[in-house]
């Protein structure tokens, strides 16, 4: 019986979850004036950690965005002079995705708070529990993430 009740509430919980770390993390960068978002910060990150270069189609698919959002998103980060696009040689409509110097500066000058967000949300849960939640969550994904149909 309680299974059951966990089963019922575990959706409302994740996306309640989420929408408030969303929020949270919105808040944050707003308040010390970042002048990006949460999502183009994540983005930062995503190419920085993959050598600086990735496709538009790489970032959609890991961030599980539709084509729309993350084209609008890239659009945005590139008139900033956050990233460029670099044509690539195999392609003629396919461009390659590399951070700036000023995307490297602004990734570099949030570090800080990411961390401190992350310690935030995760206050009072042990590495046992994250391992826990970090797997459950994996494990959940994992049943969807193919039944979800997005355009990217």
């Amino acid at each position: 019986m309680y299974r059951e009740y966990l089963k019922n509430r575990i959706g409302s919980l994740i996306y309640i979850t989420g929408t408030l770390i969303r929020g949270f993390s919105t808040q944050t960068f707003t308040e010390k004036k970042f002048g990006i978002t949460p999502d183009q910060y994540v983005i930062l990150a995503l190419l920085i950690e993959n050598d600086e270069i990735m496709y538009q189609r790489q970032l959609a698919e890991i961030l599980f965005k539709d084509r729309s959002n993350i084209s609008r998103i890239i659009d945005i980060m590139q008139k900033n002079g956050l990233i460029e696009k670099v044509p690539d040689v195999h392609g003629r409509k396919i461009y390659k995705l590399v951070v700036t110097e000023k995307g490297k500066a602004i990734k570099d000058s949030i570090f800080c708070t990411d961390i401190d967000l992350r310690n935030d949300i995760t206050k009072d849960i042990t590495e046992e529990e994250l391992t826990i939640m970090f797997n459950t969550l994996e494990k959940i994904n994992r049943n969807i993430r193919d039944k979800v149909k997005l355009q990217i």
